[in-house]
C-alpha cells in the first residue's frame, strides 16, 4: 500500500462526504482559533510581564568625589556579577536633567539646584531573574566606592509571583484547550466514520486489513488538520492585528511597552497549529475507528 494511494483516496473520501468534512472542517477551526486566542494571549502576558521585569531593577548610589578611573572600574565590577542584565550609568548632571524634564513647566520649583546639585551619580542594574536580586545586592555591597543601594524589593518579589503564577494559569488553560479539541474533532470524526460503517464492514469481510482500512481515513484526518489550520491562522492573524492595533492607539499603557506583532508569532503559531491540527486529526481518527474495526 504506497503513500500515493493512501493520499488519493484520503482526498477521494473528503469529496464525497462533503458534509460531514464540511462540519469537521468548521468545528476544528472554530476549536482551533479559540485554542489560538488564549495561546497569543498567554504569549503577549508573558512578553509584558519580561518587559516590566526588565525596567525593575537596583540602583546603586556612586560615593561622590571618585575618580572617573574607579567609576569605571565598578561598573565592570558590577557587569561581572553572575545575573546581571544591563548596567547603566547617570551622572549628577543627567539626574538633575532628568527631574527637569519631569517636572516640564514647573522646573523653577528646583532654581538653584544646578549649582549645588543634591543628586548623586549612580547605576542602575537590570537583572536577568528577579530570583538573583538579593543575591547581587549582597556582592555589589561588597565593592569599593558603593555608597547606598535603592531597591524595590517587594516590588521584584510580588512581579516574580506573577509571571509564575500567569505562566501557570497559562498552561493549564491551553491543556485544558487542547484535551476538549481531541474530544469535540474525534467526536465529529466518529460521526464521518459512522456514516461509512457499513463500507468498513464490507472492506473487512473481503478480507482487507485494519491497516489497509484505517490509511485513508488518518490521511482524511490529516488533511483536515492542515486545512483547518491555515484557515485558522488566517482568521487569528486578522482579528489580531486589528485588537491589538485599538488597544495600542487608545492605551497609554503601552507607551512604555510592546505587544508582539502577528508577523513575530506567526513562525510559533504555525507549528502550534499544523502540530495540533495533524496530530489531532491522526488521533481522532484512529480512536474514532477502533469501533468498527472489530468485525
Amino acid at each position: 500500500m504506497s503513500i500515493g494511494y493512501l493520499i488519493s483516496e484520503g482526498f477521494k473520501s473528503l469529496t464525497k462526504q462533503k458534509k460531514m468534512t464540511s462540519a469537521s472542517t468548521i468545528i476544528m477551526v472554530a476549536t482551533m482559533f479559540m485554542f489560538g486566542i488564549f495561546f497569543v494571549i498567554g504569549e503577549n502576558v508573558r512578553f509584558v510581564m519580561d518587559q516590566v521585569v526588565s525596567q525593575q531593577g537596583i540602583k546603586v548610589i556612586i560615593k561622590e568625589g571618585i575618580t572617573e578611573q574607579q567609576k569605571d572600574k565598578l561598573e565592570n565590577e558590577i557587569r561581572a556579577i553572575e545575573g546581571t542584565n544591563k548596567v547603566t550609568y547617570t551622572s549628577k548632571e543627567q539626574a538633575l536633567s532628568s527631574v527637569k524634564e519631569t517636572l516640564g513647566n514647573n522646573q523653577y520649583l528646583i532654581s538653584g539646584w544646578d549649582e549645588n546639585n543634591p543628586f548623586p551619580a549612580s547605576f542602575f542594574v537590570t537583572l536577568n531573574d528577579l530570583s538573583d536580586n538579593e543575591r547581587v545586592q549582597q556582592e555589589i555591597y561588597k565593592l569599593d566606592n558603593v555608597d547606598e543601594i535603592n531597591s524595590k524589593n517587594d516590588t521584584m518579589s510580588k512581579l516574580q509571583s506573577m509571571a509564575s503564577a500567569i505562566n501557570i494559569i497559562t498552561m493549564v488553560l491551553l491543556v485544558l484547550l487542547v484535551a476538549i479539541s481531541i474530544f469535540i474533532i474525534s467526536y465529529t470524526i466518529k460521526l464521518t466514520v459512522h456514516a461509512r460503517r457499513k463500507e468498513i464492514s464490507i472492506m473487512k469481510y473481503v478480507g482487507a486489513t485494519n491497516n489497509f482500512i484505517r490509511g485513508p481515513f488518518i490521511i482524511e484526518g490529516i488533511i483536515i488538520g492542515i486545512i483547518s489550520a491555515l484557515i485558522s491562522i488566517i482568521i487569528l492573524g486578522l482579528v489580531y492585528n486589528v485588537v491589538t492595533g485599538k488597544i495600542l492607539s487608545t492605551s497609554v499603557m503601552y507607551m512604555t511597552l510592546q505587544l508582539y506583532t502577528f508577523v513575530q508569532l506567526f513562525t510559533k503559531v504555525l507549528i502550534v497549529y499544523l502540530t495540533l491540527g495533524i496530530g489531532i486529526g491522526i488521533l481522532g481518527s484512529t480512536i474514532s475507528m477502533r469501533k468498527y474495526l472489530e468485525v
